[in-house]
């Protein structure tokens, strides 16, 4: 038993196959040691010291780990595995309370370590659960300085530290690990008391994760956030509070990320009560949820809100019912109502509140999205719904996950925040190039950088490459991005010369860059370009981008000449825009004009050294729109260049999913009300195969 105002104290150590003292339980590894003994903290007397080796599902012992404790293999073999132990911990506690005439007690460890980061993670993944003992408990070193302030700050404390600020003359070579800390530990004790010491406040461990919403309003301190990254796609907030199981996390503190599609990308932000768990969750740093490792990183309060934090009262009022199951249904019908939604998921599932329980997802004017979600007052009935994952309702199959809070907030301020039609950013002014092009050819002067940390940035690379960023060229670091626009772990890097390449190549093939060897490689020019607009390079050879096949043809971009108004160094941030490519005839293959990009005007506010990134391998236009050059350039570059160029007008718009019987008056009836182009519809146009093999989409319309 366990009271908040304890008349004992049961004294606790423990150690891990692995890391020792302040690193305990960074690093996964199993508990193998526990010592114990119960402290009558009325009478000042002790119960019996126990000790018990813990056999661990992977023997394999640390090198510190064997030098501190003095363990072997051999010994821990014929040890009872920790639920055992810790049954065998329950049942000793209570026969020793018994002989002290005590009937309440709470635990007292060195820190929090053992409790938060060893027993609570490890005994979650082996599926078994701990004792209310384990939620509550002291902290020896915040117990100390409490009593004695002048003592070191409590992050600096140490059982010997605290033992030689009291003078105890206690020697760790006399006694056996794990018994030397629990006696001077109880020594500790008794001269807190003799101090008139009070042990009244425990630190709680929360059992479960308590869901809530989120305001924008809210104040969300920054030392309290942490992104969690390569989290598996179907995860929870429970699965994600599992992960930091023994870690308090805060009332609707896990958010999930979504990407421009609405779906999860694999990311978390989560919220704890105080910067103490924040700091102990920043140590599970690749620690595994399954067979996957989670990155863990520090965040701010205000990407936390940004992902979390909601404005909409039919939001709150949906998610005021605290402790529910949330449920996200995607793919509904247009016309389904309540009275459907309620008839799929039948009298199995019960829905909280019936029609109070289901939230459907709007566009701004009204129209349905197809998702809703649903709340369920417990887990037996979420797991019902579950089951009808990919389940007929009416025509369509209905897609069912589990959800957050949070999610739910993004997804609506996500379709709410959605304009009818996506309108054209702020005004575009036309640039001409920067003087440093990508040299082609079959010179070997490139290197090309692969197996980079994903957070490896400029300074990050021009660091590892020492001495010889000097023989960088002007704007000679390339760094490769994947089609989510993340750095896939590729650059390229042009030199002033084939020899530099060569040896760069030589020195710092396989060189260290943070926790990853890096592989350096000597590349010519083409082959660089080749990689850079979405090509191959690998032992096999050389694979050709899809622009560079023999059937299609690059982008061709208007041209005209004018005085430029960004920084060359910040045109180099970005790439042109996606214009309509247009038939290149071999005519216009053997004298291509000079061409002139288009960038945002925010851009001359950019500048960056060294870099400019180009997206690997190129995807499809999105369905926002393209950035239209001023007609009049774009009239006068067609007649220069004799070459049949779109019209531009104020907004390209792509039609993708569309039924294959679709025909024009379809499309005019669909954006009845607003004004498109000229009355003969020629602004309709519809795609080849030749340019929707470009665009990898099924039958789409183009409008002008």
């Amino acid at each position: 038993m366990t009271a908040s105002h304890s008349d004992s104290l049961v004294v606790l150590f423990g150690a891990t196959a692995g890391a020792y003292g302040a690193k305990l339980g960074s690093d996964e590894r199993e508990l193998i040691l526990l010592v114990w003994q119960v402290v009558d903290l009325q009478n000042k007397k002790v119960g019996t010291l126990h000790k018990s080796l813990v056999k661990a599902d992977n023997l394999d012992l640390s090198d510190q780990c064997r030098e501190v404790s003095g363990l072997t293999p051999e010994g821990l073999g014929k040890a009872e595995p920790l639920d055992r132990v810790l049954q065998q911990f329950s049942q000793l506690v209570s026969s020793d309370l018994k002989v002290l005439g005590r009937s309440s007690y709470t635990l007292c460890s060195d820190g929090q370590l053992l409790i938060r980061q060893v027993l609570h993670p490890e005994t979650s993944k082996k599926n078994f659960l701990l004792s209310d003992c384990f939620y509550s408990f002291y902290d020896l070193r915040k117990e100390f300085h409490t009593c004695y302030p002048s003592s070191a700050a409590v992050k600096d404390q140490t059982i010997k530290s605290m033992a030689e600020y009291l003078g105890l003359g206690t020697d760790e070579a006399e006694e056996d690990f794990g018994v030397w800390q629990v006696k001077t530990m109880v020594a500790i004790i008794f001269s807190m008391l003799s101090e008139d010491h009070i042990f009244a406040e425990p630190e709680t461990v929360k059992h479960k994760y308590e869901t809530g919403p989120c305001s924008k309003s809210e104040t969300v301190d920054s030392e309290t956030v942490i992104r969690a990254r390569g989290l598996p796609w179907q995860s929870s907030d429970q699965d994600i509070a599992r992960f930091f199981k023994g870690l308090n996390i805060a009332k609707g503190g896990v958010a999930l990320c979504l990407n421009s599609q609405g779906r999860r990308n694999g990311e978390a932000l989560v919220r704890f009560v105080n910067s103490e768990q924040r700091d102990l969750a920043l140590e599970r740093h690749k620690h595994h949820m399954g067979s996957r490792y989670i990155e863990v990183y520090k965040a701010t309060g205000e990407e936390f809100l940004k992902i979390a934090g909601g404005t909409s009262n039919e939001v709150a009022q949906f998610l005021s019912k605290e402790n529910q199951v949330i449920i996200r249904m995607r793919g509904l019908p247009f016309t389904a109502t309540q009275e459907d939604v309620l008839g799929f998921l039948g009298p199995e599932c019960p829905v909280t509140g019936g029609k109070e329980g289901l939230l459907f997802v709007k566009y701004p004017d009204g129209r349905p999205t197809g998702d809703a979600f649903v709340l369920f007052s417990c887990e037996e009935y979420a797991q019902n719904a579950l089951k009808k994952h990919k389940e007929i309702l009416g025509k369509r199959y209905i897609e069912l996950f589990r959800s957050t809070a949070a999610e739910v907030q993004q997804v609506l301020n996500r379709y709410m925040s959605t304009p009818l039609i996506p309108t054209l950013p702020t005004p575009i002014i036309p640039v001409i190039p920067p003087p440093y092009t990508i040299a082609t050819g079959s010179v070997r002067d490139c290197v090309r950088l692969r197996g980079l940390p994903y957070t490896a940035g400029i300074d990050d690379i021009l660091e590892f490459m020492g001495d010889a960023t000097g023989d960088i060229k002007p704007h000679g670091v390339h760094m490769v991005l994947n089609q989510q626009g993340r750095p896939s772990g590729d650059a390229f890097i042009q030199m002033k010369s084939a020899d530099k390449a060569f040896m760069v190549a030589q020195k710092c093939h396989k060189k260290m860059m943070k926790d990853r060897y890096v592989e350096v490689f000597q590349c010519s020019g083409e082959e660089m370009n080749f990689v850079l607009m979405g090509g191959t390079l690998n032992r096999s050879g050389l694979s050709p981008p899809p622009c560079k096949l023999p059937c299609l043809s690059p982008p061709a971009y208007a041209a005209f000449q004018t005085a430029a108004v960004i920084p060359a160094e910040a045109a180099a941030l970005y790439q042109p825009q996606a214009l309509l490519p247009s038939t290149r005839t071999p005519q216009a293959s053997a004298a291509a004009p000079p061409t002139v990009t288009y960038y945002p005007a925010q851009a001359a506010q950019l500048y960056m050294n060294y870099t400019a990134y180009y997206p690997s391998p190129p995807v499809s236009p999105t369905t926002v729109g393209y950035i239209a050059a001023p007609p009049g350039a774009v009239a006068a570059a067609a007649t220069a260049t004799h070459t049949p160029i779109l019209p531009q007008p104020g907004a390209l718009v792509r039609m993708q999913g569309l039924p294959y019987n679709t025909g024009m008056k379809e499309i005019l009836s669909f954006f009845q009300g607003y004004q498109y182009a000229p009355d003969d519809y020629n602004g309709l146009i519809q795609l080849s195969d030749q340019a929707r093999s470009v665009l990898q989409a099924p039958k789409e319309w183009v409008c002008l």
